[in-house]
């Protein structure tokens, strides 16, 4: 398995796609480092020379941010928002959407698992 980035990216898998297991990295950003290093990008990872594989490290380092510095870069913005106590900042303290989706229905993902609150009971007279 190749090392790139200090991730093991499958070695059976072409490198274009092989280089999306790099977190910070999607398919327009494989895509154009394949271009830049100019290798074809169907070439399985395996396949890649040492050489290659040094210069594929070596463009992602100087080109991109990726892994635990774009992993830190996140929660920084993050928490920048909580401490200037923006709107956006407060939707991530409370764990709602942050982006305007509607809430009263269909935020499950972001809110969780459905908290049950018991009803009214009748009222006897």
């Amino acid at each position: 398995m190749p090392r790139i980035s200090g991730v093991d990216v499958p070695d059976n898998k072409p490198i274009r796609i092989a280089l999306r297991y790099v977190y910070g990295i999607g398919p327009k950003f494989a895509d154009d480092i394949v271009k830049e290093l100019g290798i074809d990008g169907q070439m399985r990872a395996n396949k890649l020379t040492e050489d290659q594989v040094a210069q594929l490290n070596i463009i992602i380092e100087n080109n991109f941010v990726v892994e635990g510095a774009l992993r830190r870069q996140l929660s920084q913005n993050i928490a920048r928002l909580r401490d200037i106590r923006s709107y956006r900042g407060d939707r991530h303290r409370r764990g709602l959407p942050v982006r305007g989706q509607r809430t009263q229905t269909n935020a499950r993902t972001r809110k969780g698992r459905k908290k049950t609150v018991a009803g009214k009971k009748g009222v006897k007279k």
